[in-house]
């Protein structure tokens, strides 16, 4: 009965611990996510600013499309590498996550 008791124990505290240590990953890769948005953010109402304030210098409508059709491929290219990495960030923090419970999954997993 005690021996059941003391097992119960260490259950309890060692899921306590991996959930902390989940917890621990879920909030430096929430900063981190939110530092890479914030930045990434501020960039692009930047380039967005000066797109506009050569827009506004351009002496011909030809001028115009080509500084226009210029941002609007900086900024696709741009979003595409700011995607892939926030979603490198999105698959370290679901790994770090993980991690605590790596344990538990290969404990209860059938054996073949």
């Amino acid at each position: 009965m005690v021996k059941n008791f003391e097992d119960m124990q260490k259950l309890g505290k060692d899921n306590m611990d991996a959930t902390m240590k989940s917890f621990g990953a879920l909030s430096k890769s929430a900063q981190a996510i939110a530092v890479e948005v914030a930045d990434y953010s501020k960039k692009s109402f930047e380039d967005g600013s000066k797109a506009i304030e050569k827009l506004f210098g351009a002496k011909t409508w030809e001028k115009a499309i080509e500084i226009q059709s210029e941002f609007a491929k900086a900024s696709y290219e741009s979003f595409v590498a700011e995607a892939t990495k926030i979603g490198e960030l999105y698959l370290d923090f679901a790994k770090e996550a993980y991690k605590p419970f790596e344990g538990y999954v290969a404990k209860a997993a059938p054996v073949k």
